[in-house]
């Protein structure tokens, strides 16, 4: 009686072991389950080394030549966003407004009282915000 419980567990490992016991199988190759790309040679962008004399770039055409390749030229507008910035007076406009505003030479429009207190207004460090006029 003792032996059939024997012979039955090792009947049930060699049949769950299968064909490994036995060898017959080879190990799998990572290598054979993708192929490689073909090398492909590069297209040639022409570039030559510069020639000795020549002018070289300044930095300023290096950084137009990048801004180029980033962005490209100028998008073109809408005819509703062309009729907006010519309402505006975009033409008239400072190219470098933003670099001139905090000059003392700057004339800037008056906005009042109300303005200047919250602009001159002490930091504080609590939640609620309060500007009294002085």
């Amino acid at each position: 009686m003792l032996k059939s419980p024997a012979l039955l567990l090792t009947a049930a490992a060699l049949s769950l072991g299968g064909c490994s016991l036995f060898g017959g199988q080879r190990p799998l190759d990572e290598f054979a389950v993708a192929r490689n790309a073909p090398l492909v040679i590069p297209p040639d962008y022409t570039l030559a080394p510069p020639a000795p004399g020549t002018a070289t770039l300044s930095a300023s055409d290096a950084q137009q030549q990048a801004i180029q390749a980033l962005f490209g030229g100028p998008a073109p507008r809408s005819p509703g966003e062309t009729s907006l910035l010519e309402r505006a007076g975009a033409e008239h406009a400072a190219l470098g407004a933003r670099s001139t505003v905090g000059d003392p030479q700057t004339q800037v429009v008056d906005k009042g009282a109300v303005t200047q207190a919250i602009i001159a207004a002490p930091e504080a460090d609590t939640q609620e915000a309060s500007a009294q006029p002085q």
